[in-house]
This record gives C-alpha cells, sequence and structure tokens, in this order.
C-alpha cells in the first residue's frame, strides 16, 4: 500500500485526514468471519495502482496472493475505497480484515512480519537528459528546472536543505490541482509525475520506487537512479530513504503473524519474482542488529 512511506508522510502513510468516505466492502457477498482459519482476509485499496485495485492487478494484490497460497489458504480481498493510508485505522483495527500489505517494518501502531523487500526512493529522469544525478550531493541538482516530489516525504526535506523547495512548489501543487492538503488526504497520481518527466515538463522527479516503477519501466524515455540511503539534514539528523517492507497485522494477533513469517521462506522467490516483474530496483536488506 502506498503507506509504504514511513518518514513524515508515508506514504503519507499516518495522517488521518477528517473526511469520511466510502466503507469498506469484501470481494465476497458475504465477508468471512474473522476466525476462519482456511481464509487470508487482506485489507486492501479498490482505487490505487500500482499497489492494488479491484481487479487485482496492483503488484500488492499478486503479493497477498501468492502469501496466501503458502499458508494454504484463500486470499480474501476486502476492499476500501479510501486511500490506503487509511487501512490500519479504519480497516485492520475495526477487524474487517487481518492483513495489511506493505507496511513499514516495526510501524508502531501493528505487528510486522520479517521484511520481504527493501524499497528505495528513486530518482526519474530521461535517459537522453544532459545531467547527471546519482544522489543529493551531485551539482547538476542545482541546474534542474522544476523537480517533481510528494510533500511531506523524504525528498521535501532535502530540497529544503538544498534550497530548490521554492523553485518547485508551484509545479507540485499543480501535480494534485492545487487541492487544499489541510483537509484531505491528496495524492499525486504516479504515472502523472512519471508522464510529466517524459514529456520535459519537470527535468526529474522523486519519488517511492514501488509507487512509479510501473510506469517508468514501462516508457523507454526514462530510468530509475536509485538514492543513496546517506543522507542527513541540515542539523545532522539522517533522513532515510530506504525502507524495510512487511505484512501487518494487529498487536494481539500473535498467531497468525506466527503464520506468515513461518510461509514467508516459501513466498519469497515468488514474491521477488513479482517485484521483478513490476521494475521495483533491488537495494539489499538492512543490516540485522
Amino acid at each position: 500500500m502506498s503507506s509504504s512511506i514511513q518518514f513524515a508522510a508515508a506514504i503519507t502513510i499516518t495522517a488521518f485526514a477528517i473526511f469520511s468516505s466510502a466503507p469498506s466492502h469484501s470481494d465476497e457477498a458475504t465477508a468471512t468471519p474473522a476466525n476462519d482459519a482456511s481464509v487470508l482476509r487482506i485489507c486492501a485499496a479498490a482505487k490505487e495502482l500500482p499497489y492494488s485495485a479491484t481487479d487485482k492487478s496492483g503488484f500488492e494484490n499478486k503479493i497477498a496472493e501468492i502469501l496466501a497460497a503458502e499458508m494454504g489458504r484463500k486470499a480474501e480481498f476486502v476492499w476500501s475505497d479510501k486511500p490506503a493510508i487509511y487501512a490500519v485505522r479504519d480497516q485492520l483495527d475495526k477487524k474487517l480484515c487481518d492483513v495489511v500489505i506493505g507496511a513499514d517494518t516495526g510501524d508502531e501502531r501493528v505487528q510486522t512480519s520479517r521484511p520481504y523487500y527493501r524499497a528505495p526512493y528513486v530518482f526519474i529522469v530521461r535517459k537522453d537528459s544532459p545531467l547527471k544525478i546519482e544522489s543529493w550531493d551531485s551539482p547538476d541538482l542545482a541546474k534542474a528546472h522544476l523537480i517533481g516530489f510528494v510533500q511531506g516525504t523524504p525528498a521535501e526535506v532535502m530540497m529544503t536543505k538544498l534550497d530548490l523547495y521554492n523553485d518547485s512548489i508551484n509545479y507540485v501543487s499543480s501535480l494534485t490541482n492545487f487541492k487544499d492538503k489541510r483537509n484531505s488526504y491528496t495524492r499525486i497520481p504516479p504515472d502523472r509525475m512519471v508522464g510529466e518527466v517524459a514529456d520535459k515538463t519537470a527535468a526529474l522527479a522523486v519519488a517511492f520506487a514501488p509507487e512509479v516503477a510501473r510506469y517508468v519501466v514501462a516508457n523507454d524515455a526514462l530510468k530509475m537512479v536509485v538514492i543513496p540511503d546517506n543522507n542527513v539534514r541540515s542539523d545532522g539528523e539522517r533522513v532515510p530513504f530506504h525502507f524495510d517492507q512487511s505484512f501487518a497485522v494487529r498487536k494481539d494477533d500473535k498467531v497468525l503473524l506466527t503464520a506468515i513469517d513461518a510461509a514467508l521462506p516459501k513466498a519469497q522467490p515468488k514474491i521477488e519474482q513479482v517485484l521483478k516483474e513490476e521494475g521495483v530496483p533491488y537495494v539489499p536488506p538492512a543490516p540485522r542488529t
């Protein structure tokens, strides 16, 4: 889910809007009881590609089905028309479903499985761009005219540090049609941000790789550059750009978490194949302490 962005976002991950939206609904005529061990009830966004969609074309839908199969269960998606950032509060905690896909490892609201991949932020650039941009230390960043990024993410911190924020914030606001972010969650369509780099409206964009990989890979004019995970704010505090991703369950659901972790070794190769097909760049797992 796009709640994969843990920093001041996610995202994007933990913020709550004050508006209400359509309720959750299962893809079955009648939702399965929570205690049915033959079914894995998956919290899922109905309209949040590339993560999730009711036609199950999202890469997290595919990962969920792999996990369920390796657990010997049937995958049942409980769809919500709300953005995925509300999955924990409005689906999981209300026991409408039992598993969230793509949560940040260690999210304090839930229990998380061992990570099944590590997701980076990337620079999206045209292959024919004269700019050489490999990190936030690249001098050519100062030459970039208009940089797309998502507010509330690590990218915003670095844009501010490098005095690039004011040059691009009006453009970034245009990506959401200048909607007011104070009273609702507003998502920049990832395909739109990618497309504006492709058509040279923007010089580059900074985005969470799982959210944009599908659209970058589909465009031969573009490439992704993984952002190194060695960045600091102006005050020296670390700014993470790589995030471990896990399955999440309710804090009191230790039995389900144990079952998920037991199934992960068999599911892992198939999950990695889905990520490879999606085009998500591989980064090594974080060292374990």
